[in-house]
């Protein structure tokens, strides 16, 4: 460590804070583990071990060319899992990586995992189709995201920010700084996988992974999400996933970590210590 070799030879950058039972924290699009770096002090200092690395593609991890479909990133998962030799874990997702549980938890049999997060997380499926009339329309991901990335983007990822942040043209719940944060850890990424992972979280199907989730969950989302709306999110997968509990933030953005961060932090905790 810091880093881990995945079976392709891809090597990831893994943070490992504290000691005790361990939590897994899997961070969004397009962004690095240090989105996470405020619950992930928070649990070390309460007696957790927190390990949570940059995905392929992403940050300070390895740029390879493929491999950002969520099978071979839920199998990034489990070589972190096995090399830092962790068990009885809580593996917690942020948007894109919800995706990574999910996958996880049903390709993987949920091997070491006990306790479940999705945090304003794409699961349960996010593309709009006859089957899930609330999704998101299709161009959305094609000309709303992926071409002007393609055209400008550092001028797409500032704008991208606010919207992430519930930034409006005259209050913003967050500060430049944090948007300059954002903007920074974006431009770390590979034009490859943040192009591609576009396609992986928009169009990839969760529902059936659902099934798979067999251990205590707890699913947050803000209802103000414009990034990931929370109909057929949030609200999809407490329907699916047997057991779990669904905490609606009135109001809240996409960034729920950093504009909430406290009440998060605290439910987060609860959940872990329950």
């Amino acid at each position: 460590m810091p880093y881990v070799k995945t079976k392709d030879g891809v090597d990831l950058y893994v943070k490992d804070w504290g000691a005790g039972r361990p939590v897994i924290l899997l961070h969004g699009w397009p962004l690095t583990a240090d989105s996470w770096d405020d619950q992930a002090l928070a649990f070390a200092n309460a007696g957790y071990r927190v390990i949570s690395y940059d995905r392929r593609g992403f940050g300070r991890s390895s740029q390879p060319w493929s491999g950002y479909d969520y099978d071979t990133l839920s199998d990034d998962l489990a070589a972190v899992i096995e090399a830092t030799g962790v068990s009885d874990a809580a593996l917690v997702g942020f948007s894109m990586g919800g995706g990574e549980v999910a996958r996880y938890m049903s390709r993987h049999g949920g091997k070491g995992i006990d306790k479940a997060g999705l945090v304003s997380s794409v699961v349960a499926y996010l593309l709009k189709d006859d089957s899930n009339p609330d999704g998101v329309d299709d161009y959305v991901f094609e000309d709303q995201m992926k071409t002007p990335i393609k055209q400008d983007r550092a001028a797409f990822f500032a704008s991208f920010a606010q919207m992430f942040y519930g930034v409006g043209y005259i209050t913003s719940p967050v500060s430049q700084e944090v948007l300059d944060h954002f903007w920074a850890q974006a431009m770390k990424a590979g034009l490859p996988g943040t192009l591609a992972c576009i396609d992986a979280f928009g169009r990839t199907d969760f529902r059936p992974d659902c099934a798979a989730f067999s251990v205590p969950t707890l699913i947050v989302h803000g209802t103000g999400d414009k990034t990931v709306p929370i109909d057929p999110s949030a609200r999809a997968a407490a329907a699916l996933i047997a057991g779990s509990q669904l905490i609606e933030y009135d109001g809240a953005p996409h960034g729920l970590n950093v504009t909430e961060k406290d009440r998060l932090t605290g439910d987060l905790l609860s959940f872990l210590a329950a």
